[in-house]
């Protein structure tokens, strides 16, 4: 076979594996043309939801095979940079969405709402259905509690300085920060991410691998594409979902105004939209009985939406002077609180089972009934 004809079957190969780039693409052009058209005024109730659910899946589908190309560099680059990379761009993604979101939205609560259904998902439904699955295939599971403790003793302060602190600061707008507060917690925010990348990267790798963990030979790593195609494929895919947020935004600000749909629903829409892929990820370590890995997608998720996602948020409220709430109500302050506890109960002898799957999923479907009080 000659080398050009060699180029197009590869180049053909490429296509078909990568057939949503062009679809993608393809509605991204679309609604760069003709999106102010149709979203300009209020596009009406059957509309309205027809394009949602077409912007939905794209996105959706989009995030799917971002997730897949950094499960391709987590095989590649081991234990921890490969959840650390799943982690960081499925993180990128929220960031960027919230960023568009709210520059293009009318709703100071969306950043909050966002994150809080963010720790809710991850924390009640997609950790309850991780370790049901784990459960019921292998009856019980070994965590290394070395690496959770140091995912929660993060997050605890972090959700409790991000969510809860901003109720009880004078900065004369309840549920918000005052600039100097937003300031130092943006600083302190990031430099303790900074510090927890540091400890799980380099100085304390071994609380991040699986409690049996051995190190594999060369021979035994996954051969695939170089990793600097999946990086750059990770990006291309990453592109449309960036680029469609705007629209997402102009539907959801006018399903709140003008459909009638809780305010809360416009977050937990984000958040299922950034959570689906990672999601899945997770449970399908679980089954493979790798519940480190499942736990560290999970848990590292929830805390890099706390550790980057507050401080871009407050970041442009103060540079675009967009209002941003990110006090939780009494409710959800409760829910947070019960959450977080059952967290350490749950990981704290080092073992899991098919109960403290249910048990989470109790307080999802508990974060789901109070969303429509």
């Amino acid at each position: 076979m000659s080398a050009a004809a060699s180029s197009r079957s590869s180049l053909l190969r490429l296509l078909r594996r990568e057939w949503l780039l062009i679809f993608s693409y393809a509605t991204t052009g679309i609604f760069l043309i003709q999106g102010k058209a149709w979203l300009g005024q209020n596009p009406g109730i059957l509309t309205g939801s027809g394009i949602f659910i077409w912007l939905f899946v794209v996105m959706l589908l989009s995030s799917f095979s971002v997730v897949r190309h950094a499960d391709h560099l987590a095989e590649q680059l081991r234990e921890p940079y490969g959840t650390l990379i799943l982690t960081l761009a499925v993180t990128s993604i929220e960031v960027m969405m919230i960023s568009a979101l709210m520059l293009n939205g009318n709703n100071p609560y969306l950043a909050r709402d966002t994150m809080f259904a963010v720790v809710m998902i991850v924390l009640g439904g997609l950790l309850g259905l991780t370790l049901l699955t784990g459960g019921l295939r292998f009856s019980e599971q070994q965590v290394n509690i070395k690496g959770v403790n140091s995912f929660l003793g993060l997050i605890l302060p972090l959700s409790v300085l991000s969510l809860i602190m901003p109720n009880f600061t004078e900065s004369g707008d309840e549920g918000s920060f005052s600039t100097f507060h937003a300031l130092s917690m943006i600083v302190l925010s990031l430099i303790i991410y900074g510090v927890f990348l540091a400890i799980q990267t380099s100085r304390h790798r071994e609380f991040f691998n699986e409690t049996d963990w051995e190190p594999q030979s060369e021979e035994e790593h996954h051969i695939g594409n170089p990793i600097a195609f999946n990086a750059v494929l990770l990006i291309v895919h990453l592109l449309p979902v960036v680029l469609l947020s705007k629209q997402l935004a102009h539907l959801l600000d006018f399903g709140v105004k003008g459909g009638g749909m809780p305010k809360e629903l416009a977050g937990a829409v984000v958040a299922v939209l950034i959570l689906a892929p990672e999601g899945l990820s997770a449970i399908l370590a679980s089954a493979r009985n790798q519940v480190q890995r499942a736990v560290n997608v999970l848990l590292g998720s929830v805390l890099a939406t706390i550790g980057l996602t507050v401080p871009a948020a407050l970041a442009i409220s103060l540079l675009y002077n967009k209002p941003v709430h990110l006090g939780l109500s009494s409710p959800s302050m409760t829910l947070l609180a019960v959450t977080l506890a059952t967290c350490m109960i749950t990981f704290g002898q080092g073992q899991t089972n098919i109960l403290q799957g249910f048990v989470h999923l109790l307080l999802f479907a508990a974060y789901i009934v109070l969303m429509f009080n």
